[in-house]
């Protein structure tokens, strides 16, 4: 039974980049998504990525996904959740409904395929490595950004303690939050040269974080050369998070 990495999330931006540095360097990639005809546009002729359809926020699907893999004769080492969603409206505007989606789609997916992957790896015996992806968003407040930062903060919590719970297992679990990152998710923030130089503005290195910069951080993380590192969460955000720029 071959080794591989499962994309959850496998249309998303940096999951595309992700899977593109997981073939590279010769690792097969299960990508998982919820509309098979769009993976098949994506890596169908991408050798070494097998697509499998599965609904990221329906935990049946998502154990479903992962009891397939036996059928492929894969044995997954390596997870990547590339699920998520942006709302940026303060709490007094935000719906019941928009608080459940953002909950669903941002923290219960997280749950769901994290569960079924600990399950899998839990059972193979042979360790293996998880990130997640949250955002910049929960180690500082920034404003409107209630729901979204509340959701990821959990998601940061539930890398924690499964890090925390799994590491006897040899099992690392890990997080990366970005800045804004340009990519289609965040296209409404930076649809003009004016918004995009003032989202540069935001970070103390000026810029907006590219896909490629946050897939690199994430298959660093999947990979053997971060084996001592466990229950972190890196910022990938141009210093947003920790520092402060000099006022020029």
């Amino acid at each position: 039974m071959s080794k591989c990495v499962f994309v959850m999330g496998a249309n998303s931006a940096i999951a595309q980049e992700l899977i593109q540095l997981c073939v590279q360097s010769g690792q097969e990639v299960v990508a998982g998504g919820r509309n098979a005809s769009v993976l098949e546009a994506l890596y169908g002729q991408m050798e070494g990525v097998h697509i499998l359809e599965v609904q990221a926020c329906d935990s049946a699907s998502v154990d479903k996904a992962f009891e397939q893999l036996a059928d492929l004769d894969k044995q997954v080492d390596g997870y990547a959740h590339c699920v998520g969603s942006i709302l940026v409206a303060p709490l007094i505007k935000t719906s019941d409904a928009q608080m459940d989606s953002v909950m669903q789609i941002n923290l219960f997916s997280a749950m769901y395929g994290m569960r079924a992957f600990l399950k899998h790896a839990k059972a193979n015996g042979q360790g293996g490595s998880a990130v997640l992806v949250s955002t910049c968003a929960t180690g500082i407040g920034v404003p409107n950004h209630e729901a979204i930062a509340a959701a990821k903060a959990g998601l940061e919590g539930l890398a924690r303690s499964a890090a925390a719970t799994h590491a006897s297992d040899n099992i690392r679990v890990n997080v990366v939050a970005p800045g804004l990152t340009d990519s289609p998710i965040a296209s409404a923030f930076l649809k003009s040269d004016m918004m995009r130089a003032a989202s540069s503005k935001q970070y103390p290195l000026q810029g907006v974080n590219q896909p490629l910069e946050v897939a690199q951080s994430m298959h660093w993380l999947l990979s053997d050369a971060s084996n001592r590192i466990t229950g972190t969460v890196l910022n990938v955000d141009g210093g947003f998070r920790n520092i402060r720029p000099l006022v020029k």
